[in-house]
C-alpha cells in the first residue's frame, strides 16, 4: 500500500469521479490540447528552440537532434515485427503475449505485475499523469531546465509551474524543490538523468527526497535514459515502490532499445494510481502488436543493449573532448546527447549546422543560447565535429 494517508476506498473514488465527469461530457478548462503538445516557445526559463530549417529534415547527413537509437532497432526486434505483422488485424491489450510483456517486466524490475502499466512510449505516460493530478489546476514542482512534456500539458490544463533552478553543477536542488512544496501542489517531477542537460543526480538523494516528499504529493521519476548508464539495475529509483511509496517510475524502449518510432514504454507504480490512471484513460489500448513483439524480442536482446551501451558512451566521450578541444564548454553528459552554450543565436547556429547537412537542437536556458547534439553514428557525430570546427573558427 502507498504510505500516505489515502485509503483504497477514495482512491476508487476519485477515478470513478473522474471517469463519470468524462463519461457525461463536461468540458475540462482548457483540455483541448492536452496531448500532442506543441514545442515549448515562451513564459519560463527554458525554451526549445525548433524547426529552424525550412520544412523537412530528408536532406540531413547526419540527424543528431531527437535522442535516438542510431544502432536500432534490434536484429530480434526487426525480426519480431516482420513475424507479428500477419496478426495486425487482433487487438493486443490483455492477450497472453501482453501478459508475456507484463511478467518479464515485473521481472527485470522486482515488483508484482499489477504494479506496472504499458503505454505508447513514456510521454503518453507523462502528459495523461498530468492530465490526472493537474486537471483542477494546482502547482507542479520541477528542475529548470529539464524535459516540458509534462509540464507543458500541465500547465496548459491551468496548473501553475514552479521551476527550481538547477545546481551549478546542474544536479536538482532537491532542498529547494522540497521547501516548494505547499498545499496546492498536485505532483513533483523529476526527469534522472536529466534532459536537456544529460547530468545525473545521485540516486541515494532523490531516494531520500522521495520517502520525505511523497507522504505528502506523488513524486514522478522520469528514468528514460537510464539503462545508457553502466550499471542501472543499481541506479534506478523502482525499488521505492516496492517499498511502498508514492512514486510513479516511467521507462521507455526508445532509447537504449532503439524503439522510438514504435512507442513503447511502461510505468512502475502503487496498484491504486495505476487504477486511478487507467479509470480515466485506456492508455495499454495504444499498443499495437508489432510494437509489443518487438519490445519483448529487444528485451531479451541484452547483446544489443551492451552494444549500443558500449558504443554510445564511447561516441560521448570522443564528442565531448572535440567540443573541449573546439573551445566549447560541454556539461558532462551521461546520457546519448550533450548540451553545451554557444556564442550566437541559436537560430543562427542551427542554420549553420542544417546547411552542412547537420540537424541537432538548441534551446535558450535562462536567456543564454545553448546547442544540444545527439549521439549518432562515428561517421554522424565526426561530421558534426567537422561542421562545428567550420562554424566557430
Amino acid at each position: 500500500m502507498i504510505k500516505q494517508n489515502i485509503s483504497r476506498r477514495t482512491w476508487l473514488k476519485r477515478g470513478a469521479l473522474a471517469t463519470g465527469a468524462l463519461m457525461s461530457g463536461m468540458v475540462l478548462p482548457n483540455t483541448k490540447p492536452a496531448f500532442g503538445m506543441k514545442p515549448f516557445k515562451g513564459h519560463y526559463n527554458l525554451r526549445e528552440m525548433h524547426h529552424i530549417a525550412p520544412p523537412g529534415l530528408e536532406g540531413l547527413r547526419a540527424r543528431l537532434l531527437a535522442n535516438e537509437n542510431p544502432w536500432g532497432p534490434s536484429k530480434k526486434a526487426i525480426a519480431a515485427i516482420a513475424e507479428s505483422a500477419s496478426s495486425g488485424n487482433r487487438y493486443v491489450y490483455r492477450s497472453a503475449r501482453f501478459q508475456v510483456m507484463m511478467d518479464m517486466l515485473a521481472e527485470k524490475e522486482g515488483v508484482p505485475a499489477d504494479h506496472i502499466m504499458l503505454a505508447p512510449g513514456s510521454t503518453d505516460i507523462l502528459e495523461k499523469m498530468a492530465f490526472m493530478q493537474l486537471r483542477s489546476g494546482g502547482n507542479v514542482i520541477s528542475g529548470d531546465p529539464s524535459y516540458m512534456s509534462l509540464i507543458n500539458t500541465a500547465t496548459k490544463l491551468g496548473a501553475t509551474w514552479k521551476n527550481i533552478k538547477l545546481n551549478d553543477d546542474y544536479t536538482y536542488d532537491l532542498d529547494s524543490m522540497e521547501k516548494a512544496v505547499d498545499d496546492e501542489t498536485k505532483l513533483v517531477y523529476i526527469c534522472n538523468p536529466n534532459n536537456p542537460t544529460g547530468t545525473f543526480t545521485s540516486p541515494e538523494k532523490i531516494k531520500s527526497f522521495c520517502k520525505r516528499v511523497s507522504s505528502t504529493v506523488p513524486v514522478f521519476l522520469d528514468e528514460a535514459y537510464l539503462d545508457l548508464l553502466d550499471d542501472p539495475g543499481s541506479q534506478t529509483t523502482i525499488g521505492l515502490v516496492k517499498e511502498g511509496y508514492d512514486v510513479v517510475v516511467c521507462r521507455t524502449f526508445s532509447k537504449i532499445h532503439g524503439l522510438a518510432g514504435l512507442r513503447m514504454g511502461y510505468m512502475v507504480a502503487q496498484p491504486e494510481r495505476i487504477e486511478e490512471l487507467k479509470n480515466m484513460v485506456r492508455t495499454e489500448m495504444g499498443l499495437c502488436v508489432t510494437t509489443l513483439e518487438a519490445a519483448i524480442a529487444s528485451l531479451q536482446d541484452t547483446e544489443f543493449q551492451d552494444f549500443t551501451r558500449t558504443h554510445n558512451k564511447e561516441n560521448r566521450e570522443y564528442v565531448f573532448e572535440e567540443l573541449q578541444k573546439s573551445g566549447m564548454s560541454p556539461i558532462p553528459s551521461c546520457t546519448n546527447f550533450i548540451l553545451f552554450p554557444i556564442q550566437m543565436t541559436t537560430e543562427e547556429f542551427l542554420s549553420k549546422m542544417y546547411e552542412k547537412g547537420v540537424g541537432i537542437r538548441g534551446f535558450e536556458i535562462f536567456e543564454k543560447p545553448y546547442a544540444r547534439v545527439s549521439m549518432g553514428k562515428m561517421d554522424e557525430v565526426k561530421l558534426f565535429v567537422k561542421s562545428l570546427n567550420e562554424i566557430v573558427s
